[in-house]
Protein backbone atom coordinates (compact mmCIF):
# COMPACT_ATOMS: atom_id res chain seq x y z
CA UNK A 1 0.00 0.00 0.00
CA UNK A 2 2.90 2.18 0.67
CA UNK A 3 4.48 1.64 -2.71
CA UNK A 4 0.66 2.28 -4.42
CA UNK A 5 0.33 5.84 -2.62
CA UNK A 6 3.69 7.00 -4.11
CA UNK A 7 2.88 5.38 -7.49
CA UNK A 8 -0.99 7.27 -7.04
CA UNK A 9 1.48 10.49 -6.00
CA UNK A 10 3.66 9.84 -9.20
CA UNK A 11 0.19 9.64 -11.39
CA UNK A 12 -0.80 13.59 -10.19
CA UNK A 13 1.54 15.30 -12.96
CA UNK A 14 -0.56 12.87 -15.44
CA UNK A 15 -3.53 15.00 -15.81
CA UNK A 16 -6.99 13.26 -15.74
CA UNK A 17 -6.40 10.23 -15.30
CA UNK A 18 -4.05 11.20 -12.26
CA UNK A 19 -6.62 12.60 -11.00
CA UNK A 20 -8.37 9.28 -11.06
CA UNK A 21 -5.86 7.58 -9.55
CA UNK A 22 -5.61 9.74 -6.89
CA UNK A 23 -9.23 8.79 -6.00
CA UNK A 24 -8.66 5.62 -6.17
CA UNK A 25 -5.72 5.43 -4.03
CA UNK A 26 -8.19 7.30 -1.34
CA UNK A 27 -11.00 4.96 -1.56
CA UNK A 28 -7.94 1.92 -1.35
CA UNK A 29 -6.83 3.69 1.99
CA UNK A 30 -10.27 3.86 3.21
CA UNK A 31 -10.59 0.55 2.70
CA UNK A 32 -7.25 -0.42 4.12
CA UNK A 33 -8.14 1.52 7.95
CA UNK A 34 -11.50 0.01 7.52
CA UNK A 35 -10.06 -3.49 7.08
CA UNK A 36 -7.87 -3.09 10.11
CA UNK A 37 -4.52 -2.77 8.34
CA UNK A 38 -1.49 -0.83 9.44
CA UNK A 39 -1.97 2.74 10.51
CA UNK A 40 0.86 4.49 8.75
CA UNK A 41 -0.86 5.38 5.37
CA UNK A 42 -3.79 6.79 7.44
CA UNK A 43 -1.88 9.38 8.92
CA UNK A 44 -3.75 9.94 12.29
CA UNK A 45 -6.29 7.88 11.50
CA UNK A 46 -5.23 4.56 12.67
CA UNK A 47 -5.45 5.83 16.73
CA UNK A 48 -8.84 5.32 16.11
CA UNK A 49 -8.34 1.25 15.23
CA UNK A 50 -5.82 0.84 18.08
CA UNK A 51 -7.72 2.17 20.51
CA UNK A 52 -10.90 0.72 19.73
CA UNK A 53 -8.88 -2.61 20.13
CA UNK A 54 -7.21 -2.22 23.53
CA UNK A 55 -10.10 -1.56 25.25
CA UNK A 56 -12.19 -4.09 24.07
CA UNK A 57 -9.74 -6.61 26.20
CA UNK A 58 -9.44 -4.42 29.04
CA UNK A 59 -13.13 -3.55 28.86
CA UNK A 60 -13.60 -7.02 30.60
CA UNK A 61 -13.10 -5.87 33.86
CA UNK A 62 -15.65 -2.94 33.22
CA UNK A 63 -13.94 -0.53 31.56
CA UNK A 64 -14.87 0.68 27.92
CA UNK A 65 -13.48 3.38 25.97
CA UNK A 66 -11.78 5.53 28.00
CA UNK A 67 -8.53 3.74 27.45
CA UNK A 68 -6.20 6.53 29.15
CA UNK A 69 -8.26 6.51 32.00
CA UNK A 70 -8.83 3.02 32.52
CA UNK A 71 -5.54 2.28 33.77
CA UNK A 72 -4.75 5.69 35.58
CA UNK A 73 -7.67 4.50 37.50
CA UNK A 74 -7.70 0.46 37.69
CA UNK A 75 -4.12 1.20 39.21
CA UNK A 76 -5.09 2.65 41.93
CA UNK A 77 -8.13 0.45 43.05
CA UNK A 78 -5.98 -2.50 42.27
CA UNK A 79 -3.97 -1.15 45.11
CA UNK A 80 -7.39 -0.75 47.21
CA UNK A 81 -8.40 -4.61 47.68
CA UNK A 82 -5.05 -5.99 48.52
CA UNK A 83 -4.70 -3.53 51.10
CA UNK A 84 -8.56 -4.65 52.63
CA UNK A 85 -7.63 -8.21 52.86
CA UNK A 86 -4.27 -7.68 54.48
CA UNK A 87 -5.63 -5.24 57.06
CA UNK A 88 -8.45 -7.61 57.63
CA UNK A 89 -7.19 -10.59 59.61
CA UNK A 90 -5.29 -8.59 61.32
CA UNK A 91 -7.49 -6.57 63.55
CA UNK A 92 -9.30 -9.86 63.85
CA UNK A 93 -6.74 -11.83 66.02
CA UNK A 94 -5.19 -8.68 67.42
CA UNK A 95 -7.97 -9.06 70.68
CA UNK A 96 -6.55 -12.25 71.79
CA UNK A 97 -2.93 -11.23 72.59
CA UNK A 98 -4.60 -9.01 75.35
CA UNK A 99 -5.79 -12.70 76.98
CA UNK A 100 -3.41 -13.84 79.17
CA UNK A 101 -3.20 -17.60 79.26
CA UNK A 102 -4.26 -19.01 82.69
CA UNK A 103 -4.68 -22.54 82.19
CA UNK A 104 -3.42 -25.21 79.03
CA UNK A 105 -2.74 -28.48 78.50
CA UNK A 106 -0.42 -30.15 81.26
CA UNK A 107 -1.60 -27.48 84.18
CA UNK A 108 -2.83 -29.02 87.08
CA UNK A 109 -4.34 -27.94 90.99
CA UNK A 110 -7.26 -26.34 92.55
CA UNK A 111 -7.87 -23.78 90.00
CA UNK A 112 -8.16 -27.05 87.26
CA UNK A 113 -10.56 -28.29 88.98
CA UNK A 114 -12.58 -25.81 89.81
CA UNK A 115 -12.68 -25.13 85.74
CA UNK A 116 -13.67 -28.46 84.74
CA UNK A 117 -16.54 -28.29 87.86
CA UNK A 118 -17.86 -25.15 86.84
CA UNK A 119 -17.51 -26.39 83.15
CA UNK A 120 -19.88 -29.43 84.51
CA UNK A 121 -22.41 -27.03 85.82
CA UNK A 122 -23.23 -25.68 82.31
CA UNK A 123 -22.91 -29.16 80.36
CA UNK A 124 -19.86 -28.65 78.95
CA UNK A 125 -17.85 -31.64 81.27
CA UNK A 126 -19.27 -34.95 81.93
CA UNK A 127 -16.85 -36.24 84.83
CA UNK A 128 -16.12 -35.58 87.71
CA UNK A 129 -13.46 -33.04 88.30
CA UNK A 130 -9.66 -34.05 88.00
CA UNK A 131 -7.23 -31.48 88.83
CA UNK A 132 -5.19 -32.00 85.36
CA UNK A 133 -5.47 -30.02 82.19
CA UNK A 134 -5.10 -33.11 79.52
CA UNK A 135 -7.27 -33.36 76.09
CA UNK A 136 -10.92 -34.09 77.43
CA UNK A 137 -10.51 -30.39 78.85
CA UNK A 138 -9.07 -28.92 76.39
CA UNK A 139 -12.44 -30.26 74.13
CA UNK A 140 -14.72 -28.91 77.11
CA UNK A 141 -13.04 -25.64 76.66
CA UNK A 142 -13.34 -25.64 73.04
CA UNK A 143 -17.06 -26.53 73.48
CA UNK A 144 -17.78 -23.59 75.80
CA UNK A 145 -15.02 -20.79 73.93
CA UNK A 146 -16.84 -21.85 70.05
CA UNK A 147 -20.96 -21.29 71.88
CA UNK A 148 -19.73 -18.15 73.19
CA UNK A 149 -18.39 -16.78 70.11
CA UNK A 150 -14.90 -16.99 71.41
CA UNK A 151 -11.59 -18.22 69.35
CA UNK A 152 -11.90 -22.26 70.01
CA UNK A 153 -7.90 -22.32 71.22
CA UNK A 154 -8.93 -24.52 74.30
CA UNK A 155 -6.84 -22.71 76.40
CA UNK A 156 -8.44 -20.79 79.48
CA UNK A 157 -7.06 -17.40 78.83
CA UNK A 158 -8.33 -14.15 81.06
CA UNK A 159 -11.57 -13.67 78.90
CA UNK A 160 -12.26 -17.40 78.77
CA UNK A 161 -12.43 -17.51 82.67
CA UNK A 162 -14.16 -14.43 83.39
CA UNK A 163 -16.80 -15.51 80.68
CA UNK A 164 -17.07 -19.05 82.61
CA UNK A 165 -17.05 -17.38 86.17
CA UNK A 166 -20.13 -14.76 84.67
CA UNK A 167 -22.46 -17.86 84.00
CA UNK A 168 -21.40 -20.11 86.91
CA UNK A 169 -21.49 -20.18 90.72
CA UNK A 170 -18.71 -21.12 92.95
CA UNK A 171 -18.32 -25.00 93.56
CA UNK A 172 -19.51 -26.72 96.15
CA UNK A 173 -16.98 -28.89 97.74
CA UNK A 174 -19.55 -32.25 96.61
CA UNK A 175 -19.26 -30.69 93.03
CA UNK A 176 -15.47 -30.13 93.41
CA UNK A 177 -14.63 -33.74 94.89
CA UNK A 178 -17.46 -35.80 93.99
CA UNK A 179 -16.77 -39.12 95.37
CA UNK A 180 -16.56 -40.75 92.06
CA UNK A 181 -17.91 -40.49 88.05
CA UNK A 182 -20.14 -43.21 88.86
CA UNK A 183 -21.41 -44.88 92.18
CA UNK A 184 -18.53 -47.50 94.06
CA UNK A 185 -19.70 -50.75 93.58
CA UNK A 186 -21.21 -52.91 96.91
CA UNK A 187 -17.90 -53.74 98.52
CA UNK A 188 -16.41 -57.73 98.39
CA UNK A 189 -16.93 -58.87 101.53
CA UNK A 190 -13.40 -59.77 102.00
CA UNK A 191 -13.39 -56.10 102.42
CA UNK A 192 -15.45 -55.58 105.15
CA UNK A 193 -12.85 -55.97 107.85
CA UNK A 194 -9.59 -54.73 108.70
CA UNK A 195 -7.62 -51.91 106.21
CA UNK A 196 -8.46 -52.56 102.67
CA UNK A 197 -8.24 -51.22 99.00
CA UNK A 198 -10.93 -52.57 98.10
CA UNK A 199 -10.89 -52.71 93.89
CA UNK A 200 -14.15 -53.09 91.74
CA UNK A 201 -13.39 -53.96 88.13
CA UNK A 202 -17.33 -53.83 87.20
CA UNK A 203 -17.68 -50.50 88.20
CA UNK A 204 -14.51 -49.70 87.85
CA UNK A 205 -13.95 -47.98 91.46
CA UNK A 206 -11.16 -47.85 94.49
CA UNK A 207 -12.72 -47.81 97.54
CA UNK A 208 -10.61 -47.23 100.95
CA UNK A 209 -12.05 -48.60 103.54
CA UNK A 210 -11.41 -49.82 107.09
CA UNK A 211 -13.33 -51.70 109.27
CA UNK A 212 -16.32 -52.03 106.37
CA UNK A 213 -16.56 -48.04 106.34
CA UNK A 214 -15.59 -46.33 102.75
CA UNK A 215 -13.43 -43.66 103.48
CA UNK A 216 -12.93 -42.48 100.36
CA UNK A 217 -13.41 -43.45 96.53
CA UNK A 218 -11.96 -42.85 93.34
CA UNK A 219 -12.04 -43.98 89.83
CA UNK A 220 -9.53 -46.35 88.30
CA UNK A 221 -9.17 -48.54 85.14
CA UNK A 222 -6.93 -51.38 84.72
CA UNK A 223 -5.13 -53.80 81.74
CA UNK A 224 -6.03 -54.45 78.70
CA UNK A 225 -6.95 -58.22 77.66
CA UNK A 226 -3.13 -58.84 76.71
CA UNK A 227 -2.21 -57.65 80.05
CA UNK A 228 -4.77 -57.80 82.59
CA UNK A 229 -4.92 -56.98 86.14
CA UNK A 230 -4.75 -59.83 88.75
CA UNK A 231 -7.62 -60.72 90.97
CA UNK A 232 -7.35 -61.94 94.17
CA UNK A 233 -6.46 -60.95 97.80
CA UNK A 234 -2.99 -59.49 98.31
CA UNK A 235 -1.43 -56.93 99.98
CA UNK A 236 0.67 -53.92 99.65
CA UNK A 237 4.37 -54.76 100.11
CA UNK A 238 6.07 -51.43 98.72
CA UNK A 239 5.33 -48.09 98.00
CA UNK A 240 7.15 -45.61 95.90
CA UNK A 241 6.25 -41.95 95.73
CA UNK A 242 8.21 -40.98 92.61
CA UNK A 243 8.64 -44.42 91.05
CA UNK A 244 9.36 -44.95 87.32
CA UNK A 245 9.10 -48.01 85.67
CA UNK A 246 11.71 -49.62 84.71
CA UNK A 247 10.29 -51.91 82.02
CA UNK A 248 8.27 -49.02 79.93
CA UNK A 249 10.04 -45.95 81.70
CA UNK A 250 7.16 -43.88 81.87
CA UNK A 251 5.96 -42.43 85.53
CA UNK A 252 3.89 -44.21 87.96
CA UNK A 253 3.42 -41.24 91.13
CA UNK A 254 2.22 -42.61 94.48
CA UNK A 255 2.66 -46.24 93.65
CA UNK A 256 1.43 -48.78 95.80
CA UNK A 257 2.94 -52.21 95.15
CA UNK A 258 0.78 -55.21 95.69
CA UNK A 259 1.24 -58.20 93.18
CA UNK A 260 4.96 -58.52 91.43
CA UNK A 261 4.80 -55.39 89.21
CA UNK A 262 1.35 -54.51 89.65
CA UNK A 263 0.60 -51.87 91.73
CA UNK A 264 -2.04 -48.97 92.47
CA UNK A 265 -0.57 -45.38 91.23
CA UNK A 266 -1.58 -42.15 89.99
CA UNK A 267 -1.74 -41.84 85.98
CA UNK A 268 -1.15 -38.90 83.68
CA UNK A 269 -2.51 -40.52 80.67
CA UNK A 270 -5.90 -41.63 82.74
CA UNK A 271 -6.49 -38.27 83.86
CA UNK A 272 -6.19 -36.88 80.04
CA UNK A 273 -7.70 -39.49 78.20
CA UNK A 274 -10.19 -41.22 80.31
CA UNK A 275 -11.44 -45.04 79.49
CA UNK A 276 -9.46 -44.93 76.21
CA UNK A 277 -6.83 -46.33 77.54
CA UNK A 278 -5.27 -49.18 79.68
CA UNK A 279 -2.96 -49.61 81.79
CA UNK A 280 -0.22 -52.65 81.77
CA UNK A 281 -1.65 -54.48 84.57
CA UNK A 282 -1.36 -51.79 87.29
CA UNK A 283 -4.53 -49.91 88.67
CA UNK A 284 -4.53 -46.85 87.01
CA UNK A 285 -6.05 -43.97 89.64
CA UNK A 286 -7.34 -40.55 87.61
CA UNK A 287 -7.57 -38.07 90.17
CA UNK A 288 -4.11 -37.16 91.84
CA UNK A 289 -5.11 -35.72 94.90
CA UNK A 290 -7.04 -38.39 95.70
CA UNK A 291 -4.30 -40.55 95.43
CA UNK A 292 -1.83 -38.18 97.14
CA UNK A 293 -4.33 -38.33 100.08
CA UNK A 294 -4.44 -42.58 99.46
CA UNK A 295 -0.72 -42.71 99.86
CA UNK A 296 -0.36 -41.24 102.59
CA UNK A 297 -2.94 -42.95 104.77
CA UNK A 298 -2.09 -46.96 103.17
CA UNK A 299 1.19 -48.60 105.12
CA UNK A 300 3.15 -51.89 103.42
CA UNK A 301 0.80 -55.04 104.91
CA UNK A 302 -2.60 -53.15 104.21
CA UNK A 303 -4.79 -55.88 102.71
CA UNK A 304 -6.04 -55.13 98.35
CA UNK A 305 -8.87 -56.93 96.91
CA UNK A 306 -9.54 -57.24 93.21
CA UNK A 307 -12.40 -58.18 92.16
CA UNK A 308 -15.25 -58.20 89.90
Amino acid sequence: MIRSSRTGRGHAHGGGRGAGAASAVAVLALVAVTAGCKAEPAGSAPAAPSASSSPTEDAKPGTDRTESATPSTSAKPSSTPKATPKSTPKATPSADPQAKVLMATGSQGKQVRELQARLRQIGHFDRSPTGYYGSVTVTAVQSFQGKRGLSRTGKTDTVTWQKLLGMTHAPTAAELNPPTTRPAAKPDKRCMTGRVICISKNSRSLSWMIDGTVVSSMDVRFGSQYTPTREGTFSVYWKSRHHVSSIYHTAMPYAMFFSGGQAVHYSSDFAARGYNGASHGCVNVRDEGKIASLFAQVRNGDKVVVYK
